[in-house]
């Protein structure tokens, strides 16, 4: 059962408990003026050894509320004698280098409560912490075996590695508290599916049960975040108290543009305007920081604002994203953790609660696409006492205005997006059993329960599980053609019972250099079929690629074909116009909750503009906005249902029969997020072909999604009454089959099931050879079992988890039952909320000044018709 503990409910502590050292009382009442939020109850909680989930926003002392606890029953510990050469606490990170932050911030209590100590005449035990990822040198690994860090701070990859470490996993039996840190940014992926089925087998281990703590940012929903952490027991979650503070209330929020009027000014007016803004906001705060949506816009901004003023911005300006180097990224967050710089412009890589000092204002340009992501942004300013964290959001276009406006409304009121948990994730499993395999023999119904004992794999079917261990244990002699041979055994031992083990020497070393989740990626090299090299691609960009699309690379357009290994072959089509943009891979997308409450928000200005009546005071009133953006959202919807008569909602579809010269666009407004309308689309485009026996081409976007056809009838009404009969998973996995998609995410779940080997005996195998030999990997695990457990987690990967066939058939469900409405309309000219969505790949090649026009030229057209039949 989840306790639920919220900090406005009576019975929490001001101070710290009674039996807390007198020291480390005295060393924290010096330094703190009182408890933060989230200390009031988890100190207590803590040091009564409960698990507990601390959910509050960056910078509220909720690290701090964890450790203090942990290092206080050490140091009572030692008084009795009883501390010994053993790992005690794990602290888990999700990066290296916030592990490294706090073993800095470890050591400022250690050394603090030492000084007291001795200021009191007191002999107080030593406390050792260390942190232990793949940057640790080997003679700091051995150091640690002699001399055992009694807090070891570490990441998922490296708790893998040293569970089997022969020597190292002995220190690890007395363990008493699991501290997962910014616990939400591992739940949502594989990452996190690796850490829980980790932490089950370190529990299995241990000879008493483990106390866990996570720490996260505000999330939804806390209570499955909270049965994530502490996972199952007899088919049950364990216990677990969540004490959730939230600071949304206390939030300065506002969307701002920095015109009256996106549509006819022009873009580099609107450029200029935006810098202006972005200049202004800048040289009022001390430290602002800026948040952008992909990296190459985070290098222009940092390039414009050094440019407007290079007597302020010379020296006071950083950036920092991913494709930085490590030292560079380091260099900036100190010097702006020292105050050392006015501006930072990021991309994502600053979301963390890595320490970075005081700032008092998040700006963000255009949306960060979740609530929870905009929180977790604009809560790392505010942190000292008594301040409040303050957002700007500087929007550029309408429709991102229009989002914007209800997602800074939900963030204000703490209506947060849904994470999505993976579930049975079969290469995960194959890894781990190979793993549980080179620690010693398991019986196979006792590791069986082992593994659902962790929240990712609690529902784990028995077949799925015996088929993996079928695998893994090397029982495909076609396989073995291959090269993929058994890792472990499986046998009948003297009672009947069935066992599995380490198969070789060689499984121990396999395991220990190929462990984790995260894929090895490279460039692609591409080439026209002639021969002529082009450039090169990143491999998430080529994700999103299917036969015949059209992108831009180096300001020419190309048609994609195949590709051959790491090569990418194409046609030059300069006379095409793009269906996918550059940026595409980079960008967030948009939640799907947000999508549906940003539907309802056009639903209640609807029914007001039905009636007459101008929605902008009630916005005004409700929302977070500048006057020139109210302007912007009420123009947007007015032309909207003054030119087709509709606006889609959270329950009205409208799908738009767009003709235009030898094809019909089939523009569906569908405001649910790319994920999900990336499943609809593949869906409605695999029912649209076989109807009109043709390929159809698909744009995708957040707001939507394009059917490109052959100018023939089509029945839209059947086209949906066919994806309400059909079964929408198969389908999807029929689409995506024969995709680039389909080969390079096999890729990277064979090498997480250990089928592809990314190290071997000192070699490492390129992400070429890996490409190659997973292509006919692939045919082979097909013709084995179309359920063949690598195969099958590849297609539960890609509609799950990269896709969302869950609200995808949702939508679908809700059609079928007439829960949902929707209209068809025909137009010659896209109507307003399809603008973005015709035009938005051609960005590449337009200039903005460009896109500006052919926005501009589409927008008259539409008000020519609007007014006409006025």
């Amino acid at each position: 059962m989840m306790s639920v503990k919220r900090v406005d409910e009576s019975g929490y502590s001001e101070k710290l408990p009674e039996d807390f050292e007198p020291y480390v009382k005295r060393w924290f009442n010096e330094k703190f003026d009182g408890l933060t939020a989230p200390q009031k109850h988890s100190f207590e909680l803590i040091h009564e050894n409960k698990n507990s989930l601390v959910s509050s926003p960056t910078g509220s002392g909720k690290t701090l509320s964890a450790f203090l606890s942990i290092l206080n029953e050490l140091f009572l510990k030692g008084d009795k004698g009883k501390l010994e050469n053993k790992v005690y606490c794990l602290y888990v990170s999700p990066l290296r280098a916030l592990g490294n932050d706090i073993q800095r911030n470890l050591k400022d209590p250690l050394d603090g409560i030492k000084e007291m100590a001795e200021e009191m005449n007191v002999d107080m035990p030593e406390v050792r912490s260390a942190v232990r990822t793949g940057d640790t040198p080997s003679q700091e690994r051995q150091k640690m075996l002699k001399e055992t860090p009694h807090i070891l701070v570490t990441t998922p990859e490296t708790l893998g590695i040293i569970l089997n470490a022969p020597k190292f996993k002995e220190k690890l039996k007395e363990i008493n508290y699991v501290i997962v840190d910014e616990i939400h940014s591992l739940c949502d992926n594989k990452r996190g599916a690796h850490l829980s089925l980790s932490l089950e087998r370190l529990q299995e281990m241990c000879d008493h049960e483990l106390t866990r703590i996570g720490l996260s940012a505000t999330q939804a929903p806390i209570e499955e975040i909270a049965r994530f952490l502490v996972g199952y027991e007899n088919g049950n979650p364990r216990p677990c108290n969540i004490v959730q503070v939230s600071s949304s209330k206390d939030m300065d929020l506002k969307v701002l543009s920095p015109v009256d009027d996106l549509i006819h000014t022009s873009g580099e007016v609107v450029n200029d305007k935006m810098y202006d803004k972005i200049d202004t906001l800048v040289k009022n705060h001390v430290t602002t920081l800026i948040f952008t949506n992909t990296r190459s816009a985070t290098e222009r901004v940092v390039n414009n604002l050094k440019n407007k003023d290079p007597a302020f911005y010379e020296g006071d300006i950083g950036a920092h994203h991913s494709s930085m180097s490590r030292n560079k990224r380091l260099d900036v967050e100190e010097s702006l953790k020292a105050g050392e710089l006015s501006v930072v412009v990021t991309s994502t890589s600053l979301e963390l609660g890595i320490d970075i000092g005081y700032i008092d204002l998040v700006l963000q340009l255009s949306s960060p696409k979740g609530v929870s992501r905009a929180i977790q942004r604009i809560g790392r300013s505010g942190h000292n006492v008594g301040d409040y964290a303050k957002g700007r959001v500087l929007v550029m276009e309408r429709g991102d205005a229009l989002e914007c406006t209800e997602m800074m409304r939900c963030a204000k009121n703490g209506e947060l997006d849904r994470v999505r948990i993976p579930e049975n994730c079969l290469d995960v499993l194959s890894q781990h059993i190979v793993g549980m395999g080179c620690n010693r023999k398991w019986r196979v119904d006792r590791a069986y329960e082992i593994i659902r004992k962790s929240f990712n794999f609690r529902d784990l079917d028995r077949e799925d599980y015996e088929k993996t261990l079928k695998y893994v244990a090397g029982e495909y002699a076609s396989l073995e053609d291959q090269k993929v041979y058994g890792k472990i055994w499986i046998d009948t031992d003297e009672d009947g019972i069935r066992v599995f083990g380490r198969r070789g020497k060689m499984t121990r070393v396999i395991y220990m250099t190929n462990i984790g989740t995260i894929p090895d990626e490279s460039a692609y090299r591409v080439h026209t079929r002639n021969g002529r090299f082009v450039g090169t691609l990143d491999e998430e960009f080529l994700d999103r690629l299917t036969k015949g699309d059209i992108f831009v690379h180096g300001g020419d357009t190309y048609e994609f074909r195949y590709t051959r290994g790491m090569k990418v072959y194409v046609d030059s089509r300069p006379e095409r116009a793009p269906t996918v943009p550059s940026w595409f891979s980079e960008m967030l997308p948009l939640t799907y909750d947000l999508g549906r409450k940003i539907g309802k928000f056009d639903r209640k200005v609807l029914e007001k503009i039905k009636n007459d009546n101008d929605p902008s005071d009630w916005i005004k009133e409700n929302y977070y906005l500048d006057e020139n953006t109210v302007s912007s959202i009420v123009s947007y919807l007015e032309e909207q249902y003054h030119y087709v008569g509709g606006v889609p909602t959270d329950s009205h579809l409208l799908i738009e029969k767009n003709f235009e010269n030898e094809k019909i666009n089939l523009i569906f407004h569908t405001i649910f997020g790319r994920e999900v309308n990336d499943a609809l689309c593949r869906i409605f485009a695999d029912i649209a072909s076989e109807m009109l026996g043709s390929n159809v081409g698909i744009v995708v976007d957040d707001h939507g999604f394009v059917l490109i056809c052959p100018r023939r009838e089509i029945s839209v009404n059947r086209l949906i009454e066919r994806a309400i009969e059909t079964d929408l998973r198969e389908v999807l996995k029929s689409a995506v089959r024969k995709t680039e998609l389909m080969k390079r995410r096999f890729r990277h779940v064979a090498a997480r099931a250990l089928m592809i080997l990314r190290n071997y005996k000192g070699k490492k195998m390129s992400v070429g050879k890996q490409q190659m030999k997973s292509h006919f990997l692939l045919s082979a695990c097909e013709d084995i079992d179309e359920e063949f457990p690598i195969v099958k987690e590849t297609y539960r990967e890609i509609i799950e988890d990269y896709m969302d066939i869950e609200n995808a058939s949702n939508i679908i469900e809700m059609l079928g039952k007439e829960e949902m409405s929707y209209e068809v309309v025909e137009t010659d000219v896209p109507s307003p909320f399809a603008h973005n969505l015709v035009i938005q790949s051609r960005g590449d090649v337009l200039k903005l000044e460009d896109k500006k026009k052919r926005l501009q030229n589409l927008h008259e057209k539409v008000m020519e018709k609007v007014e006409g039949e006025s």
